[in-house]
């Protein structure tokens, strides 16, 4: 077996239709526009230009019911949140360590959408001993929603390496709110782009050596993909359509972004059976690079610190370099991926 599988950009081309081009083509005409006002810089333009192309997104995203966006989907008064959040990464000025801090927030937010918003699940209960023991040991009792049956067949798939710490904190989520302490397969796969091409003749890299996962244990499961950023989905649809050729048949994918481009969203929901994508913030266009504009740089690098060409870290070290803290707070999780790993 070929120790790489490649899935070129012309693979994808099928999955968008000539009205999905016409309606990205207007997009990327309108961010041009608004483009002319970043300089000289014209504060009142810009935002003139980015609220006509989040209406325009609305609508075309209207017919898409897979795509689910935090701003077109909840209550009004969430949506400042998520703009808070988002600035906040998207700031060039943002700390490594705050950018960790808002990508959390980033993902529990996306959980609560995907899991326990607008949900008439029954309710479950949390009976939490307490600290205090005078006269008697205390307890509290706080309600939750019941979704055991929405998140206690799942798996999480990690596209290395910038989704590692994202899919953990979505596995911590899950362990949470399940009434068994339900902790998260973990299945890890080495994916990357061919940085040297252009969104016209990408090519996605899936590297079986450096990945590690069980594809019997992938069948049948709610298979979960957290990447902080959806560019052309060409990493997901790559990862997907191999375990399918293998024989993994999948009950259901979700895909959870901090940013997607809309042809991004478009063309996963398209490629991929019962596949629902949801996204924090949808991005109206990429360069030729198919870097996400105006995005907010390489996530993974600013999750985890660049490496160098010569010494690529592996998953151990990524992990040791989270530090102390992080690696505490997601013990459960660590374990399941050291199990993966190490067999």
């Amino acid at each position: 077996m070929d120790e790489k599988i490649i899935l070129k950009a012309e693979d994808l081309d099928g999955y968008l239709t000539d009205d999905d081009m016409k309606e990205l083509n207007c997009l990327d005409s309108m961010f041009k526009e608004t483009m002319k006002y970043f300089e000289p810089k014209n504060e009142e333009k810009i935002i003139e230009g980015y609220d006509k192309m989040g209406h325009e997104m609305q609508k075309i995203c209207s017919a898409h019911p897979n795509i689910k966006v935090y701003s077109f989907e909840t209550e009004e008064g969430a949506h400042a949140e998520a703009s808070r959040v988002i600035s906040k990464l998207r700031d060039i000025k943002t700390s490594h360590q705050e950018f960790m801090y808002y990508s959390q927030r980033a993902y529990e937010m996306l959980f609560r959408m995907a899991y326990t918003d607008k949900h008439s699940d029954k309710k479950g209960h949390i009976v939490v001993q307490t600290p205090v023991n005078f006269p008697v040991q205390n307890y509290a009792v706080h309600k939750i929603p019941d979704i055991d049956h929405k998140i206690e067949n799942t798996v999480m798939c990690v596209m290395l390496r910038g989704a590692l710490l994202p899919s953990m904190i979505v596995s911590k989520e899950i362990e949470e709110y399940s009434s068994h302490g339900y902790i998260t397969p973990f299945a890890l796969f080495k994916i990357s782009r061919n940085d040297k091409k252009n969104e016209s003749d990408m090519e996605y890299i899936l590297d079986l050596k450096k990945s590690f996962f069980n594809l019997e244990a992938l069948n049948g499961k709610d298979l979960i993909f957290a990447d902080p950023m959806n560019a052309t989905g060409g990493s997901l649809v790559t990862v997907v359509k191999y375990l399918q050729a293998q024989g993994v048949k999948p009950k259901s994918i979700s895909f959870f972004n901090t940013i997607s481009t809309l042809k991004g969203a478009i063309r996963v929901t398209r490629a991929l059976e019962n596949c629902t994508c949801y996204t924090l913030w949808l991005d109206p266009v990429m360069n030729e690079k198919a870097y996400i504009m105006p995005g907010l740089g390489d996530a993974g690098d600013r999750l985890n610190g660049t490496d160098t060409h010569e010494h690529p870290r592996n998953i151990m070290q990524l992990i040791a370099d989270y530090g102390h803290n992080i690696t505490c707070l997601y013990r459960n999780q660590l374990f399941e991926i050291e199990k993966t790993v190490l067999g």
